[in-house]
């Protein structure tokens, strides 16, 4: 079982890390599952939306929902999130791909939610898996992970070179 994370500490980085590894091996052919995030910014005061790219599939989804200009409670849409992770787990279904992505190992999925029993099940069909973590989950990463996780450096090279070999 492979599974590989980063951790980055800029807003966004992580992100942007994970769709240009995912993005190079769509390029080279390769099947993925799993889901990158992209985030439209607008400005400082203003949050960003936060959408999820389906790998293997068109579909985008929204997962940040709009709650005021004052408000200071989570963004996350759970709806969109889980229709996210019912794509992916559908698109595992015919066994095709090399690599599963996962944008990040955030609070949905240290609380036992979101993508965290999809990760798992990749994991037990030999599925490697790519994710971030950020500090504030690692600990509960990390119980999840029992000791199989791998950190990887927070570069493109580093990560695609973790990707190939976790594939071969």
């Amino acid at each position: 079982m492979e599974l590989g994370f980063v951790t980055t500490s800029d807003r966004g980085q992580s992100d942007g890390l994970l769709w240009r590894v995912a993005q190079t091996l769509l390029a080279e052919g390769l099947d993925l599952a799993g889901v990158v995030q992209t985030n439209i910014e607008f400005d400082p005061d203003r949050p960003c939306h936060m959408d999820l790219h389906v790998l293997g599939r068109a579909q985008v989804i929204r997962i940040s929902q709009n709650l005021g200009a004052h408000s200071s409670g989570c963004r996350l849409d759970a709806s969109g999130l889980e229709m996210a992770v019912a794509q992916v787990e559908s698109s595992m279904d015919g066994g095709q791909s090399r690599l599963m992505i996962v944008n990040k190992f955030g609070k949905q999925e240290a609380e036992g939610r979101g993508f965290r029993p999809v990760i798992g099940r990749a994991l037990l069909m030999g599925l490697p898996v790519l994710t971030a973590v950020s500090a504030l989950n690692r600990i509960d990463f990390e119980t999840f992970a029992d000791g199989l996780a791998r950190e990887l450096p927070a570069r493109d090279a580093d990560v695609l070179a973790w990707c190939r070999a976790a594939m071969a």
